[in-house]
């Protein structure tokens, strides 16, 4: 044991003993890529997937390193180079996802408009999800920021009205013919009305110790994994209020705390550029504009 800690320290201090600023800049570069990779995949189905890869890479590696196992170590390098073609397959999903929000950072420049009627339009949506809420009638608001949502506008019921409190009731009061589906709200304008969102495969619901999620919140949070807007949700079965933004959901809101979240979002002057943005928008974890999110 003396020897091995002994041999241990002898080889801390030749490695120590030849890094340089350039090592220490690599070495920098490398964490930064793994950052990057985990936050991407945070809360995802692939982040349990690269858990099991990692844990099966480190005993693989523990074993091939046995001098009386050569028929597995000559498997190992055998089907590696297979192994590593899979990934791209097993992950296809998360890389394509992880693409989209590199291509909608590139971006950086400050677009989002503040209109006169903002205030308004967040004061209609609170007052129409409060009486949604009390009433228990579902409903699914999404309002767009900088990520266009025009092709998800297209798959609704063109509207382009202004947004009032009662039109919201109007839409989402049960059996109407606008009632499914999202309602897209767009420079203080309603858009849309019935339009279809991608549903979540994140795994976040099914995670979830509470069984009162529907299509409408898997439907919030796919909106969110694909765009920066922000879904506001009312549960049929409960009344519960919720809002959902970068894959991450704020449960049971009243009245007040929704309208401190949505002020917070939306408020002027808020828009950051350059690198700053750059990194909050390709690092979800980074964001600092979300409110934070309520035990």
């Amino acid at each position: 044991m003396p020897e091995f800690i002994n041999n241990l320290f002898n080889n801390l201090v030749f490695i120590f003993e030849r890094l340089t600023w350039l090592s220490m800049v690599d070495l920098v570069l490398v964490a930064a890529v793994f950052f990057a990779i985990f936050s991407l995949l945070r809360d995802t189905q692939a982040m349990v997937l690269l858990r099991g890869a990692m844990l099966l890479i480190a005993l693989v590696a523990i074993l091939a390193t046995l001098d009386v196992l050569p028929a597995f170590s000559w498997l190992l390098g055998a089907t590696l180079p297979a192994l590593v073609l899979a990934i791209p397959v097993i992950f296809a999903p998360e890389i394509r996802r992880a693409l989209e929000r590199l291509g909608r950072a590139g971006g950086i420049l400050p677009t989002d408009k503040s209109s006169t009627n903002a205030t308004d339009t967040i004061d209609a949506i609170v007052s129409a999800t409060a009486r949604l809420s009390e009433r228990h009638h579902g409903a699914l608001i999404v309002i767009q920021r900088r990520d266009n949502l025009e092709e998800y506008i297209q798959s609704g019921v063109d509207l382009d009205a202004r947004v009032t409190a009662e039109l919201l009731l109007q839409i989402f009061y049960p059996n109407t013919p606008l009632h499914d589906g999202a309602v897209i709200i767009s420079d203080s304008r309603l858009k849309a009305a019935s339009s279809v969102l991608p549903l979540s495969s994140s795994g976040v619901l099914t995670s979830s110790p509470d069984r009162q999620f529907g299509l409408r919140h898997r439907a919030a949070l796919g909106i969110s994994e694909v765009s920066d807007g922000v879904a506001i949700v009312v549960s049929e079965e409960t009344g519960s209020i919720s809002v959902v933004h970068d894959g991450r959901m704020i449960r049971r809101l009243d009245a007040d705390r929704l309208e401190n979240i949505l002020r917070a979002f939306f408020r002027p002057g808020r828009t950051r550029g350059g690198v700053r943005q750059f990194l909050d928008r390709i690092l979800p974890g980074r964001k600092q504009d979300t409110p934070s999110e309520s035990k």
